[in-house]
């Protein structure tokens, strides 16, 4: 029998597992960030249990915030919008149902190993060999059943949502294979083929463009899809747009290097990395610009839809982001800021206030329509309007609290005395910086409360949708 997430055109069954798997890895990423935010408030938590340490705890963290919550959503909301806007059922629905079962894998996977200490020691790359492999296959199959889809479009044209999804899915594919190269000594263990600088230097290639395309260039895809179809209205630009698309790719794979400023790496490609990123402004802000600016004319709308409000702030913090990237790419700046806890709210401003505000937008607008319900039909718009409030809030005391956490840290490691010695130790540093670390451990508290109440109202929608569908089953059986 089909079900109630059946669409005679579209396979909206995987799209409905994705975006479900969105809400889930949120909830238990973001607790995860909470509890590793309080055990900097408080040490003692967990100190006794090994498998709870910071050290280990961090790295899962953000693996379920960006592959499992953020993968998921760029899963979820990549193949409804290469469907919809091809107008062609996606290529294959096994190897649409084997990328769904593959990544929760890789995600669970990186739950068991990474407690354990098992990691390559590598930011947003720790995840040993095997599970590497594990990771190529599915986004082989993923690259598959997304180009093979556009491949049958029934359309001619190509719409630039599915320009940027498919440049993330490739130049994520190039990145993951080279930067994973490494050989095995044990089943869990393996070496890097790079050393030294080198090895930082691909690293931060692979750190970098992470963000730019995994974070970046397929969360504007959803950008470019849902925005305008959430306000009703066309793209602002759509010219615009393709000059933001190239000039993005063609741009951000060389900023790399601006995480290595002040280390062995050579002085000339710290300078191209810092010139890449301040060029990198230019198309950035284009994007936000194109994409505030498709709301010309219903502004209004706003006021009474929590959906787009979603959308619109998740805009305004990307721009924020961007902004603040380049200037912390430049050298002076970075000398302040490197290493102290600015990086950290710089971090979370994309993290939390665009890369989830987009996502959580785009799955509230998302659901009611892979579930057969009217645009908009959750079960609460009211405990929409509650969440944006709480997730707005919670970013907002976390991405402020570590910008003055980190100035402050940057000006008290560089105080000397007259005779030259440190005006301050690093205990004082540390010291000083708790009540920053309270008011961040408070403000990751109020956005996972706001992804709790999404979570009971993704719950209630699908129960409600479910119970609709069968009711009209069996009244159309009697």
């Amino acid at each position: 029998m089909s079900t109630a997430f059946d669409h005679p055109t579209y396979n909206y069954k995987v799209v409905r597992a994705f975006t479900i798997m969105t809400v889930v890895w949120g909830v238990v990423g973001m607790g995860l960030g909470v509890l590793i935010a309080s055990q900097l408030v408080w040490p003692s938590i967990f100190a006794d249990i090994q498998y709870f340490h910071f050290g280990r705890l961090r790295p899962l963290h953000t693996n379920a915030v960006i592959f499992g919550f953020g993968g998921s959503a760029l899963f979820a909301t990549s193949y409804y919008v290469v469907q919809r806007t091809t107008q062609a059922r996606l290529f294959s629905d096994t190897l649409a149902s084997f990328t769904f079962w593959g990544w929760q894998a890789v995600i669970v996977a990186a739950a068991i190993s990474l407690p354990l200490g098992f990691t390559q020691v590598k930011e947003y790359a720790e995840l040993e060999w095997p599970i590497d492999l594990l990771i190529t296959v599915v986004w082989v199959a993923y690259a598959v059943v997304f180009f093979g889809t556009i491949t049958n479009r029934k359309m001619k044209h190509i719409y630039v949502a599915n320009w940027f999804y498919g440049a993330f899915i490739i130049t994520i594919a190039v990145l993951h294979i080279f930067n994973s190269l490494a050989i095995p000594v044990t089943a869990m263990k393996s070496y890097s083929v790079y050393a030294g600088a080198v090895d930082a230097m691909v690293q931060w290639w692979y750190g970098h463009n992470a963000v730019g395309f995994f974070l970046t260039a397929g969360f504007l895809g959803m950008m470019y899809y849902f925005v305008p179809k959430q306000t009703g209205r066309p793209v602002f630009s759509y010219r615009l747009s393709i000059v933001h698309f190239w000039a993005l790719i063609s741009i951000y794979i060389w900023a790399g290097p601006h995480h290595l400023h002040y280390t062995a790496l050579p002085d000339w490609t710290q300078s191209v990395g810092m010139a890449m990123s301040l060029i990198l402004l230019a198309p950035s802000w284009g994007g936000m610009i194109n994409g505030v600016m498709t709301l010309s004319g219903a502004w209004h709308k706003l006021r009474t839809d929590p959906i787009l409000r979603f959308l619109v702030v998740s805009l305004s913090f990307y721009g924020m982001s961007t902004f603040e990237g380049p200037m912390m790419a430049i050298k002076t700046v970075n000398a302040l800021s490197h290493y102290t806890d600015w990086t950290i709210g710089h971090v979370h401003a994309g993290a939390l206030g665009w890369v989830a505000m987009v996502s959580i937008g785009a799955v509230y607008h998302m659901l009611p329509a892979v579930l057969g319900r009217k645009p908009g039909e959750m079960h609460s718009i009211t405990l929409i309007n509650v969440h944006f409030w709480l997730a707005t809030l919670g970013t907002v005391l976390y991405i402020s609290s570590m910008w003055v956490n980190g100035i402050m840290q940057g000006l008290m490691w560089r105080a000397f005395n007259d005779d030259g010695s440190l005006t301050y130790s690093f205990v004082e540093a540390v010291d000083a910086s708790k009540p920053g670390w309270a008011v961040r451990a408070l403000g990751g508290a109020l956005f996972l409360s706001g992804m709790l109440i999404m979570s009971y109202n993704t719950y209630r929608t699908v129960r409600a949708s479910d119970r609709e569908y069968a009711l009209q089953a069996n009244t159309q059986a009697a």
